[in-house]
């Protein structure tokens, strides 16, 4: 395996002008691995966004075959990692071995995936209005409208995906291929991980002949803002905590040019089990149910962080049932030790709320979290409450009983924004309960029926957003090729001639690529 060498990437080089004061961690026994790494200075902050911003004006004129390219040039280099460096992200993070091959597979996917679009064409959203100099009273000019990439974008890596949310993953994998070059800040729990897969992608970015800016990282604390901030910066791309999320998101709407910033900040993730579900198939519900709360010790932005019944018998054994598989799952090592405070103190929060009853999970102690299950007053749904709403990244829920349909659906409507909506039912729950979808377009991005939220797909029509607090713009997604759109603003040429136009804009278009010609869809022929 190639040495570490804990350096930033700017412009294509290695850089080195600050000091080593951070530090790779074993996350299971918290010893600090063999590898320092160089905080990066204000001046290479500046540095690499320039890189990036030199890079841009050749990176977007590359068609959109070549941007191609190098996105699969980049999932072949990421598929040839060996298992030695499956080893180091396990070491850094405590996820499984299979978790990790599983997730490169998933990174190394999303990049093909992104070149598969770039080669359809749809993404540039063209537009065509032809020219009508016989209208009357006055004639239309010829219109033509399609999208380019932003320029230079921020991205900030994940602590619980260390690779398909984090230095290859999905944000990076939209902007560039929007052909907007990255700047990306390594997240602090897997350094190590995060310059591997560095290694890759410049050298998948210098086989396939890109700009040299086109990729540039930099490490260290403190070093967020100064980088949203950044005149060269565009837009950023974010995954993490609503603190963090909304300090990124202040920042860029003070700079002198307010810029977008797409967060995906908190979610709670409500599961809504309906009465006929549970006469049906209670013990399975219980089972399947406990097993997302605790997968991956609940480190997953999706995780069930609380689940809704209508009060009944049913619910109450159903209630008492989780309990019990609650109180057997063992305790799972968390990402990092700033992971498991943060656990601990989310828990504790709902232990000392009056409304809010424990019914199973050992005590938090030492370096292991603990599954926990509570019941929390359904008025304090109803009311918004601050606590109910927050979530508690781990292997926590939270149950709620609500009295009947009316305060169900008043509890639905006190939800703030959310990633996920689940409906546990049968047919006849469906029909009695008809209303709850409508409702919960309004609050959620994604509305599952009989399933569980903690598995995403990559594909076309995933949406991974949400209204606020899931994320700081509901109108997009962070997982799916709609992400692409976060990273695209839209141009319009009028009375072009043909041979000045963009290729995707023009009469005899060589791209295979969706377009609406005078209001109506056209697909042009190779």
């Amino acid at each position: 395996m190639p040495q570490v060498l804990g350096h930033n990437y700017i412009g294509g080089q290695r850089s080195a002008a600050g000091t080593v004061i951070l530090h790779s961690i074993d996350a299971s026994t918290g010893e600090a691995l063999p590898h320092g790494f160089y905080q990066a200075t204000a001046e290479e902050v500046d540095a690499a966004a320039n890189a990036a911003a030199a890079a841009y004006p050749a990176y977007r004129a590359l068609s959109a075959q070549r941007r191609a390219q190098f996105l699969e040039a980049v999932a072949d280099e990421l598929d040839a990692l060996d298992d030695e460096f499956i080893a180091l992200v396990c070491r850094e993070t405590a996820l499984p071995t299979a978790r990790i091959q599983g997730e490169r597979k998933r990174t190394s996917g999303q990049m093909r995936l992104f070149a598969e679009v770039l080669r359809r064409g749809d993404f540039y959203g063209a537009r065509i209005d032809r020219a009508l100099p016989e209208r009357q009273p006055l004639p239309r000019p010829d219109l033509r409208q399609y999208r380019i990439g932003l320029g230079p974008v921020a991205v900030f890596g994940a602590s619980n995906f260390p690779l398909a949310f984090s230095t290859a993953g999905g944000d990076t994998a939209a902007a560039l291929a929007a052909g907007c070059p990255v700047v990306f800040k390594a997240h602090s729990g897997h350094m190590a991980t995060a310059e591997r897969v560095a290694d890759a992608i410049v050298r998948a970015a210098q086989a396939s002949g890109m700009p040299a800016g086109v990729f540039n990282m930099i490490f260290g604390g403190g070093v967020g803002e100064a980088l949203v901030k950044h005149p060269a910066i565009q837009a950023v791309g974010f995954t993490g905590s609503l603190k963090g999320g909304r300090a990124l998101c202040d920042m860029a709407a003070a700079r002198p040019q307010p810029i977008p910033v797409f967060a995906e900040m908190s979610s709670i993730n409500p599961v809504i089990v309906l009465p006929q579900a549970l006469q049906a198939r209670a013990q399975t519900i219980a089972r399947d149910l406990t097993a997302s709360v605790v997968q991956g010790c609940g480190q997953f932005c999706t995780n069930p962080g609380l689940v809704i019944g209508i009060r009944s018998p049913q619910f109450a054994a159903f209630t008492e049932q989780v309990a019990r598989l609650i109180g057997d799952q063992p305790a799972q090592t968390m990402l990092n030790a700033g992971t498991l405070g943060s656990y601990g103190k989310g828990v504790q929060k709902l232990l000392a709320h009056p409304g809010i009853e424990h019914l199973a999970g050992a005590p938090q102690a030492g370096n292991q979290a603990r599954p926990q299950l509570f019941k929390a007053d359904a008025r304090l749904l109803v009311e918004g409450d601050e606590v109910l709403q927050e979530e508690v990244f781990g292997p926590t829920t939270v149950f709620v009983e609500v009295a009947d349909q009316a305060q169900l659906n008043a509890a639905l409507h006190g939800l703030r924004g959310q990633l996920t909506a689940t409906l546990i039912g049968e047919p006849a729950d469906f029909v009695q309960f008809g209303e709850l979808t409508a409702l919960l377009e309004q609050k959620v991005g994604r509305i599952l029926l009989n399933g569980y939220p903690t598995g995403v797909e990559v594909c076309d029509a995933m949406v991974h957003g949400g209204p606020y607090p899931a994320t700081s713009d509901a109108r997009g997604t962070s997982v799916g090729t709609l992400a692409i759109e976060r990273f695209l603003r839209p141009v319009c040429f009028q009375n072009y001639p043909d041979n000045l136009l963009p290729d995707a804009l023009k009469n005899a278009n060589p791209l295979r690529i969706q377009r609406l010609v005078d209001g109506r869809p056209s697909r042009d022929s190779l």
